[in-house]
């Protein structure tokens, strides 16, 4: 089949943005090329937001054909968390016929280099910014994100993502010429000389098992580490959020195909009710890198188990935030306040755990006992989230019926500082969503610990009271040491707290916030410039994203011949 588009053509069409993304990571400024604001999409061949409603309603009660091999069954089920069912069907693989016609195109995408590797790469990710209120809707419908944040985070910040990833993935196979001749002296005689190539070279199947809250978000920095890295990337989603990840496939296999290259480097492993085709695959020879994110115990299964693989991890921690003083105590309430509704705190970063002296903390607003900062941040989620269309538009809905299952047993661990309510959605009436809770804790007691350290992913938070700023300290250090945390915040006015505290994180390996009293919350990061993760505490194993993410994806040879 010719290529609709060549080399050239792809070259000179992305070139510029990847080296607008080098130059950003090198200097970890501000940079997007994909618009966050709905009204930027419609023109240039990509999709209004009407026209995304309508592409994403047209999918629905409808069977999603990929034309990839192997496919032996259809299976969907998808239920929105805001109600409808999506009533769309997937293929179901045959691995043994898939897993081989995977590998088939390999050469090909290897023998290109790593330019053209990222120029593809970055043409499937063209294609999905065309599709970004399509895809928009998908997500949420999977994850129960409101539209906005479903439009934002699933679209241009994970687009954004994935480009960070090829980024990254070519700085690591460029960092080795493709060719050199060397030369070594010899006294009298005539020098060795010899001519040296060398040729990144993939690992083999990389499988991407996907998640339910942030599908294209979490999932689209492997799936674009692996592939610019020369490995086909099988993609096996959450049963309860295929759609997105399924139409990112169908994107890219299509312009795998437009660019001469087997679509087959990019499939779907879509799964039957209870099947656990994930477990299967992690462990077959073929598989031998795997991305994921999801659950700490199936995460420690993969490590354990997926012995063929180099298995890249973001599981679960206790995210902390010290309060120990602020200059900006309406500042940090409101920050706090949002941080702990956004997405009804089903975050991987939402903050659980706010260590706060049982003395209190100094203010600028006078100083404040442990009772009121409790009630007084209890007052501000309620006064943010008091309307209820702005709630719905800041909570979402919850993903699934074991958040809600938490939630609601999380007010028997303690004194309820702030009570979860029930929200009415109008456009979605079977929606469940809820406000968070603020439980209160006494650190020092030991069935408290129980509760506030182990993870309760969704709206829940506990005020955990401290004797002091060093144990807080010492708090946070045992449990991101324990547990893992993929954020900690700090608000402190104290140079010698905020040492501590640096200290800490830099010692346990956490990436942290001081002082985020405005727009920029503990929960959000952004691409080129924060890491997401470190890969260096319980919480995961790798971070979004760096050098050490994409460059064991694949390994160098060489090949030597005399001059």
């Amino acid at each position: 089949m010719a290529a609709e588009l060549t080399a050239h053509q792809l070259i000179a069409k992305h070139r510029p943005t990847l080296d607008q993304a080098l130059e950003t990571i090198r200097t970890r400024a501000y940079w997007s090329p994909h618009p966050e604001h709905p009204k930027a999409y419609g023109e240039d061949g990509s999709l209004s937001l009407p026209e995304g409603k309508a592409a994403f309603d047209a999918l629905l009660g409808t069977r999603l054909d990929l034309d990839q091999p192997g496919t032996d069954d259809w299976v969907g089920g998808e239920v929105s968390p805001f109600g409808p069912e999506l009533g769309i069907t997937y293929p179901h693989p045959d691995i043994d016929t898939l897993l081989p016609a995977m590998r088939a195109g390999m050469r090909a995408w290897r023998d290109a280099g790593a330019e053209v590797r990222a120029m593809v790469s970055l043409e499937i990710l063209s294609r999905i910014s065309a599709r970004t209120h399509e895809f928009a809707h998908a997500v949420m419908h999977t994850s129960g994100q409101a539209f906005m944040m479903a439009f934002q985070a699933g679209g241009p910040h994970a687009q954004d993502r994935g480009l960070e990833a090829i980024a990254y993935a070519y700085v690591e196979q460029a960092r080795t010429p493709d060719a050199a001749e060397w030369t070594k002296p010899q006294g009298k005689r005539d020098p060795l000389a010899l001519n040296k190539r060398f040729t990144p070279v993939a690992r083999g199947i990389s499988l991407l098992i996907g998640c339910n809250t942030f599908p294209t978000w979490n999932g689209y920095p492997g799936l674009f580490a692996s592939l610019a890295t020369g490995n086909p990337v099988l993609v096996k989603p959450h049963p309860r959020a295929v759609l997105p990840l399924a139409l990112t496939v169908q994107v890219a296999r299509q312009a795998l195909a437009d660019a001469g290259f087997d679509p087959n480097l990019v499939c779907l492993a879509a799964e039957r009710p209870g099947e656990g085709i994930a477990k299967t695959l992690a462990v077959r020879p073929e598989i031998k890198l795997i991305d994921y994110t999801g659950s700490t115990a199936f995460g420690d299964w993969l490590e354990t188990n997926a012995r063929q693989a180099q298995v890249y991890t973001e599981k679960a921690g206790v995210n902390t935030v010290v309060v120990e003083s602020t200059d900006n105590y309406k500042g940090m309430l409101s920050n706090l306040a949002f941080s702990l509704s956004l997405y009804s705190g089903q975050m991987c970063t939402t903050p659980q755990n706010l260590l706060i002296p049982r003395d209190g903390i100094t203010t600028d607003a006078g100083p404040k006992s442990y009772d009121d900062v409790v009630s007084d941040l209890a007052a501000s989620v309620s006064g943010l989230l008091g309307d209820d269309a702005r709630a719905n538009g800041i909570l979402g809905a919850l993903v699934n019926p074991d958040v809600k299952t938490r939630l609601e047993a999380a007010a028997g661990l303690g004194e309820v500082a702030l009570a979860s309510r029930e929200i009415a959605n109008p456009e979605f009436p079977d929606a469940v969503v809820r406000t968070p809770v603020i439980v209160k804790l006494d650190g020092a007691k030991p069935d408290a610990e129980a509760a506030y350290l182990s993870e309760c992913f969704g709206p829940v938070s506990f005020a955990v009271a401290v004797d002091s700023a060093a144990d807080a300290v010492e708090l946070l250090r045992r449990t991101v040491r324990d547990k893992g945390a993929m954020t900690v915040g700090a608000y402190t006015t104290s140079q010698e707290v905020s040492a501590a505290v640096e200290e800490t994180c830099l010692e346990e390996c956490a990436q942290l916030s001081l002082n985020l009293t405005g727009g920029v919350y503990v929960n959000q990061t952004a691409a080129f410039s924060d890491f997401h993760g470190s890969g260096g505490n319980p919480a995961a194993n790798a971070a979004l994203c760096d050098g050490a993410f994409v460059a064991n994806r694949f390994r160098v040879v060489e090949i030597r011949k005399d001059a």
